[in-house]
């Protein structure tokens, strides 16, 4: 006898709520994906985020790994007398492999050296930024608009934008935790060779000036 469909919570931590679904058992739910509009809870800026369940016969917890600004939003943020600069590439931060797309609008018209410029060190710090964080904590700055503000400030020495936003963040695959073991005791060697050249570099100075001594008293 087949089990009988019912509403399934479904914890989304990232928003500090829960959902429904519907399913016979907890574990039925695991991999489903989430389309959840933010426009409401974001007071306006149209925001389409997804999540992925991951559940098993007790909890069933959503896990974010997309998020769209819709293009009707953008649309309405250009103004006469404006340039906008889009950028489009992949970065790894401590769990996740992202593609992120920025979208920056000037405050006006400006050349095409600066529109690089802005492109060129956008990309830099967005990518220094995530390399620091784990995606879910990316998703949230994200929704508490600091992620785009730290940008717009760092490009303000570029030159001041009327808006800053990353228009499309999306996890392309979560590192395994073999792969992150693996990444961390590669780390960890490196330092260790760094440490024992720095030693060597040391003694050797030593012993130059241990030498330079003897000839100085000597003569």
């Amino acid at each position: 006898m087949a089990e009988k469909k019912k509403f399934l919570e479904v914890e989304l931590p990232l928003l500090r709520r829960h959902i429904y679904l519907i399913g016979s058992n907890k574990a039925e739910l695991n991999n489903k994906i989430v389309k959840m509009d933010l426009t409401r809870q974001l007071k306006g800026k149209s925001l389409e985020m997804k999540f992925k369940v991951k559940a098993d016969k007790e909890k069933a917890v959503g896990i974010p790994f997309s998020s769209n600004l819709l293009g009707f939003f953008i649309r309405r943020m250009i103004r006469k007398g404006t340039d906008y600069i889009e950028a489009s590439f992949e970065a790894e931060c401590k769990n996740a492999k992202l593609r992120i797309k920025p979208y920056l609008i000037s405050r006006k018209k400006i050349s095409r050296a600066v529109r690089n410029q802005l492109r060129k060190k956008s990309i830099e710090y967005v990518t220094d930024y995530v390399k620091e964080k784990d995606a879910e904590e990316i998703f949230a700055n994200l929704l508490a608009n600091t992620f785009q503000k730290n940008i717009s400030l760092k490009l303000k020495k570029v030159y001041p934008l009327a808006l800053c936003e990353i228009r499309i963040l999306e996890v392309l695959s979560f590192k395994d935790v073999k792969e992150e073991k693996a990444e961390n005791k590669a780390e960890q060697k490196k330092e260790k060779l760094e440490e024992k050249v720095e030693e060597k570099e040391e003694k050797s100075e030593e012993i130059v000036e241990e030498k330079a001594g003897k000839i100085d008293n000597s003569q």
